[in-house]
């Protein structure tokens, strides 16, 4: 079971339309667990090659939406590069397998996949959301026309930061949302008004904060 559907079951928050950003394999989606509970979803990932094990693996499944598509800042094609688990905007030049793995791209490994602006696929009535896309998260949080009760973004990892977080903690902060806590990859974030965070929240996301800025400090000494 997903942290994010345990945490949002527990503290009782009411989800009726879940979407991912950048899905990956269907088995380890971040909202699998929404999906078994026949919550509405939307998916939207561009890899062909995931998009058709989605197809299969989800085949059973009527409560589910898949956006064939990537998601950026314009709508038309976008180049994508492919390093094993990792797909991404070839635009974005450190993306966490670039940062991370020192991938380097290579013209054969890349390759042109259809691109829309959010704002086309978000009806406004999401609750939650999950984005994962490899450093382009903020495309998605700039077209934003719903205002989700829970935002997961991938913001880190290892010595790998968000190339947005600037823009991403701006526009949170503005539209009220707060930090509940961080896992080894995402940031999520909730609605003020929805959850205030407990003390054994913060003293949690502190003791996060600091491992996360020790891992990066090692980097420097390396």
């Amino acid at each position: 079971m997903k942290k994010i559907y345990k945490t949002v079951q527990t503290k009782g928050i009411e989800v009726k339309h879940v979407c991912e950003v950048g899905v990956y394999l269907p088995e380890t989606s971040n909202v699998i667990d929404f999906i078994k509970d026949n919550v509405k979803t939307t998916l939207v990932e561009a890899d062909p090659i995931i998009i058709e094990k989605i197809k299969t693996y989800f085949s059973d499944r009527k409560n589910i939406d898949l956006v064939p598509v990537a998601v950026w800042d314009t709508n038309g094609t976008l180049q994508f590069s492919k390093a094993q688990s990792s797909t991404f905007a070839t635009e974005i030049g450190n993306s966490p397998a670039v940062v991370n793995d020192k991938f380097k791209i290579e013209e054969h490994e890349t390759f042109e996949v259809p691109c829309k602006v959010f704002s086309e696929i978000d009806a406004g009535d999401i609750d939650l959301l999950s984005v994962d896309t490899e450093g382009c998260e903020w495309y998605v949080i700039k077209h934003l026309k719903s205002k989700p009760k829970v935002i997961s973004i991938e913001t880190h990892g290892k010595f790998y930061v968000n190339p947005f977080i600037k823009e991403i903690e701006a526009w949170t902060k503005t539209n009220g949302y707060v930090v509940w806590y961080k896992d080894g990859s995402d940031t999520v974030f909730v609605q003020n008004s929805i959850y205030t965070p407990s003390i054994l929240d913060k003293l949690s996301l502190w003791w996060r904060n600091f491992r996360l800025a020790a891992r990066r400090l090692k980097k420097h000494f390396r």
